[in-house]
């Protein structure tokens, strides 16, 4: 069985598939009996039809899977039975709100004792963007001064946590009842947004990661130490704002997160190590997938949403 959810005026409307026959696996690929469905606001956009990446709904959606391996090649790396969690096929359509997933074994990794599958279903998304934007393209280091603008958001949580584990200096923006969460995630400053501007607050900073976009983005080229670099996950394609920060003499990249099997196994390492954790919010049964849906369009969200199959 698969759940569709599509967009209407007045709201996300479930569709159930109870006959939809199960996926089979190619080759290269693990059939995975789905245990939690991590939520990311990218699902809400698409269902919306903000942009055409799956084209047109109905569609299924999803991504961040954790589960129990049910069908394997018998010369590959996964077995019946292993646990593993991933990001499979990003940004093609992996059908993730669904019981079984059919994914690539390189797509993803061994699930970590310690976490359960709530838990690991809600890191690989959040998980591997913040990766990718510190270590990959911000190259950070220890010493480094790091801002992660929303610092108790999916992504800004466990950037904070990854960041630290870099040995940098970091700086988080977050109001509300989100600044004490971020200052227990290890975060050396946190800037209440709400009550004070950032850009007069900070200095020196090598690198930001941004997570909001919008007027956030453009004020965080005063932050920047001169050849500091931005890293933004919302606001990637904008060209102009990209000239004007190389402009400036600071670098500016944008992150269109990717399946990465060297990156996810950095996150079982900080897991294992007990340098990272993800937090969830609110978990809803498979069925209820309209509401989770409706509590992430509310937005205002500390870590993520999980869907439990």
């Amino acid at each position: 069985m698969r759940v569709v959810t599509q967009y209407t005026l007045g709201g996300p409307e479930v569709l159930t598939i109870v006959d939809a026959p199960e996926p089979r696996p190619l080759p290269t690929e693990v059939l995975v009996r789905v245990r939690a469905i991590g939520l990311n606001p990218l699902e809400a956009r698409l269902r919306a039809g903000e942009f055409p990446l799956l084209g047109r709904p109905p569609f299924v959606l999803g991504w961040d899977i954790s589960g129990v391996v049910e069908e394997a090649p018998a010369t590959g790396r996964w077995r019946p039975g292993d646990e593993v969690f991933g990001m499979p096929l990003f940004p093609r359509a992996a059908r993730a709100y669904a019981e079984v997933v059919s994914a690539p074994a390189l797509h993803l990794a061994r699930k970590p004792a310690s976490l359960s599958h709530v838990e690991a279903s809600a890191l690989p998304v959040v998980g591997l963007t913040a990766w990718q934007g510190l270590v990959d393209l911000g190259g950070v280091t220890e010493g480094d001064r790091v801002l992660v603008h929303g610092g108790g958001g999916g992504v800004g949580h466990v950037a904070i946590q990854i960041a630290k584990a870099l040995g940098a200096h970091v700086i988080a923006t977050a109001g509300g009842r989100k600044r004490e969460f971020a200052e227990e995630l290890g975060a050396d400053e946190v800037i209440d947004h709400t009550a004070v501007d950032f850009a007069e607050a900070v200095r020196d900073v090598d690198v930001v990661l941004d997570t909001i976009g919008g007027d956030t983005v453009e004020r965080s080229l005063d932050v920047l130490r001169p050849g500091g670099h931005l890293v933004t996950a919302v606001a990637e394609e904008d060209t102009a704002l990209a000239a004007r920060y190389e402009a400036a003499g600071m670098r500016f990249s944008g992150i269109a997160v990717d399946p990465d099997p060297v990156a996810l196994r950095g996150l079982v390492d900080l897991v294992e190590q007990g340098k990272l954790r993800v937090h969830v919010q609110e978990t809803f049964p498979f069925e209820r997938v309209a509401d989770a849906h409706r509590r992430l369009d509310a937005g205002h969200l500390q870590g993520k949403l999980v869907l439990t199959v």
